[in-house]
């Protein structure tokens, strides 16, 4: 029995199992089909909405409009900042964000204003396009990109726009293609006749649209200049290079922050009153004897040639012609008799009337924004000046530039500077030309009969401006041949450049030749006003091993250099020898030279170049030939500050508060 019963027990035991085991079975499969019922009626409710908000071309057409107005902008920021550079391999994720930041505002302001979302990206996508392509030439042509103060100078890049060689590169072809693929696409976006900018069609929401992205951009403007921010977000901010603000920031951000100098800041603890009473204690009983009494002092006729584009580009690097591009040059700077070297100068391939106004004046270009341009922006009245100084002494003052008469506004400048006279393109009807532009030897000859028909012993000032060797040198001309090659680099505009070089190496030599054989003493100053852009002369310094886009700061800084001469018919009686120097102290050894005091600004630069000989807006370099740069140590930064801060200070004076009586 009791086995019986325990295989009774047992079967009923697994019945029991197998009956709650498909009780189980049918629970999970019951759980299985209401889950996929849930799930089906889920994906259908969502297809279904889907449906009906594909149905729903209004809506369709919103949300098309919202992704385009976020991922339009976005797109076009790469493209604007991919003509210069790239902007993911060159700026920090977070600078890029910055960036677009900017594009989103001014897309959603544009919006508003036009009251369509489709002909706001079109305008804002076409505007880029074309300034970056501006930018792009700017850039290849005069090696910095679009300043905020170029606005100054569209007339003078106006007069000389169709001298360059416009070809693209193969990359900017590609940019200028993603360009107008994203115009085609916005264009054929339908979101402009079905969806306005307006909420309710209500005029407040346009408004709102264009207001509060204004207020935000204006906000927008004012951090990225803001001190504090720019070192907490890593941006960079050394003016003195605006070609690396632009690739490390950002074309726009560069841009705006750029936009803080449009004015010029007060020297710490600048005081109008200190100023003068400092300016007025440099003269001297010379100085005195000379402007009460003129004819006391010898006054020897001084010529002055800044020569446009006009460089050895042999500083750069060795490279070998077939013949020497300045043989004159090169035999005077071996002359004991003559004073030569290099200057320093503070622009590279354009912005020739910063050369002319450090010249001119003994200011420098380092206390003014980078880019700026001194004769549009700060001159607005009458300066001391070399040319005032000497019409003071009696001089009669000439400047020639044989091309437009406003160019950088020489027309306003020059009589705010003391000249006479302005000879311009008008005043040289018929004279020969080299390529397009009035050659150097009509310059020099209209020197010549200048000193002609001046009264006999009436001491006369030229300051000659010359356009020959003006860029660009892609073109051939008819009226001119290259006959400088160089060796085993392929460059035509290499051999074009260096070939002008010696057609002015030539005609210079016939002046000195000229007055050499003159009774009347005369000085004649030489000098180029910058080196040509860096596409002439990148081919020798990669034919010495170098990359353009890697050379230390002391490479760099030779891009900067041009030659000097000064040559007389009498003995000059100053105590220079030549050298390194800029521009700014080039008068002291004019003057010195032809035996005239020196007025009180230059008085007081000849003692500040003992210690800092080279001051320009690329470096300044102390009498040990040490460069001051940012990465010196906080009490050598303090030190040098100091010692160049009063000639800051007397130059604001006289830039902005000097009295005119």
């Amino acid at each position: 029995m009791c086995a019986k019963r325990k295989l009774l027990f047992g079967v009923l035991c697994n019945k029991m199992l197998c009956v709650e085991r498909m009780d189980h079975e049918m629970s999970i499969s019951t759980k299985k089909g209401l889950h996929n019922r849930v799930g089906v009626g889920a994906l259908a409710w969502i297809w279904l909405k889907i449906r009906g908000f594909l149905a729903d071309k209004e809506k369709v057409a919103v949300a098309r409009a919202r992704v385009a107005l976020v991922v339009c902008p976005v797109i076009t920021f790469y493209l604007f900042d991919l003509y210069t550079h790239n902007p993911i391999v060159n700026m920090k994720p977070k600078v890029q964000v910055l960036n677009i930041v900017f594009y989103e505002l001014m897309a959603v302001m544009l919006a508003g204003l036009f009251g369509r979302i489709r002909a706001a990206l079109m305008v804002q996508s076409g505007f880029f396009m074309v300034v970056g392509l501006v930018n792009y030439y700017v850039l290849k042509f005069r090696s910095a990109p679009i300043m905020p103060w170029d606005i100054f100078s569209l007339s003078t890049a106006a007069s000389v726009a169709d001298n360059f060689d416009y070809t693209p590169e193969k990359d900017t072809v590609l940019v200028l293609l993603g360009f107008v693929i994203l115009l085609v696409l916005e264009s054929r976006m339908k979101i402009a006749k079905s969806v306005k900018v307006t909420t309710g069609k209500r005029l407040v929401a346009r408004l709102l649209m264009i207001a509060v992205p204004a207020v935000l951009l204006y906000g927008y403007a004012g951090m990225v200049q803001d001190d504090s921010f720019i070192l907490k977000f890593g941006l960079y901010d050394k003016l003195f290079t605006p070609t690396v603000i632009n690739k490390r920031d950002g074309n726009i951000v560069g841009f705006l922050m750029e936009m803080e100098y449009l004015s010029v800041e007060k020297p710490e603890g600048y005081s109008a009153q200190k100023s003068r009473e400092f300016y007025e204690s440099l003269g001297s009983d010379e100085l005195t004897m000379a402007l009460a009494d003129p004819g006391s002092v010898d006054r020897p006729n001084i010529i002055v040639i800044m020569d446009e584009a006009f460089s050895d580009l042999a500083v750069l690097g060795e490279f070998q012609t077939n013949e020497d591009y300045m043989p004159y040059i090169h035999s005077l700077q071996q002359d004991e008799d003559v004073i030569s070297g290099y200057l320093n100068v503070s622009v590279l391939g354009g912005n020739t009337a910063n050369t002319e106004f450090e010249f001119l004046t003994g200011h420098s270009m380092a206390f003014l924004p980078q880019g700026s341009v001194a004769y549009q922006q700060y001159l607005k009245s009458e300066s001391a000046s070399l040319p005032s100084y000497l019409k003071s002494l009696g001089y009669s003052t000439v400047a020639i530039h044989p091309y437009y008469a406003d160019g950088w506004e020489r027309d306003k400048v020059y009589p705010l500077l003391g000249f006479d006279e302005f000879m311009s393109k008008d005043d040289f009807t018929g004279a020969k030309k080299v390529r397009k532009y009035i050659s150097d030897e009509a310059c020099f000859d209209k020197i010549i009969r200048l000193y002609e028909k001046k009264e006999e012993g009436e001491p006369l000032f030229v300051f000659n401006v010359t356009m020959q060797n003006h860029s660009g040198y892609d073109e051939v001309f008819a009226n001119f041949t290259p006959d400088i090659e160089v060796e085993n680099i392929n460059s035509k505009v290499l051999n074009q450049y260096l070939s002008l070089m010696k057609k002015t190496d030539e005609a210079f030599k016939e002046l000195v030749a000229y007055f050499a054989e003159q009774e009347e003493d005369t000085m004649i100053v030489f000098f180029g006003d910058h080196q040509p852009t860096t596409y002439v002369s990148n081919s020798i310094v990669r034919s010495n091993g170098l990359q353009p886009d890697s050379l230390t700061l002391e490479e760099n800084l030779l891009k900067y250099k041009v030659p000097y001469v000064i040559w007389s018919n009498f003995e000059m009686s100053g105590t220079t020898l030549g050298g390194e120097t800029s521009v700014n102290y080039l008068a002291i050894d004019v003057l010195e030279n032809c035996g005239l005091p020196l007025p009180e600004y230059q008085n007081y630069l000849k003692e500040l170049r003992e210690d800092y000989p080279i001051i320009s807006a690329q470096q300044i370099r102390d009498a040990r030939g040490n460069l001051c740069t940012d990465e010196d140590s906080e009490e050598k930064q303090e030190k040098d500050g100091e010692a160049v801060l009063p000639y800051q200070s007397l130059q604001y004076y006289l830039l902005f508060d000097w009295p005119v009586e």
